[in-house]
């Protein structure tokens, strides 16, 4: 459950003026003591402003394979089309000092796939309209 900034600031206040331990009384209100110590932290740190509710997703991927990257894998799958993703992902991993791994390659491979059948798709459709 998401708590608003001023009842995150009312459940710190309400531990902090508890006679009993810390643990007991957030086990009474519901809180785990993890997300309190959170709270409390981001409250020392920068005040109530601090404890606003953040987005839960991040601004990017930490494991995202960069555009260059993918572009210069699937380059290199076009100069060797008769190797399988594991193979591509080994040499291409050789020749560009850029690790992929075989399950990435595969989703490169797939995805530059479904690219092409739609592109090439696209022309059929246009050069069947043109007749």
């Amino acid at each position: 459950m998401r708590y608003p900034a001023s009842e995150k600031l009312e459940i710190i206040r309400t531990v902090e003026a508890s006679h009993l331990p810390v643990k007991q009384t957030l086990t009474k209100i519901g809180i785990p003591s993890s997300t309190y110590c959170d709270w409390y932290a981001r409250r020392v740190e920068g005040g109530i402003d601090a404890l606003a509710d953040r987005s839960p997703w991040p601004g990017s991927v930490w494991n995202r394979i960069p555009d260059d990257v993918r572009e210069a894998f699937v380059e290199c799958a076009l100069d060797h089309e008769g190797l399988t993703p594991c193979e591509l992902a080994v040499k291409c991993t050789d020749e560009k000092r850029y690790f992929i791994s075989e399950s990435s390659a595969y989703r490169l491979l797939k995805a530059e796939e479904t690219t092409m059948k739609k592109d090439s798709t696209a022309q059929l459709g246009t050069t069947s309209q043109q007749r």
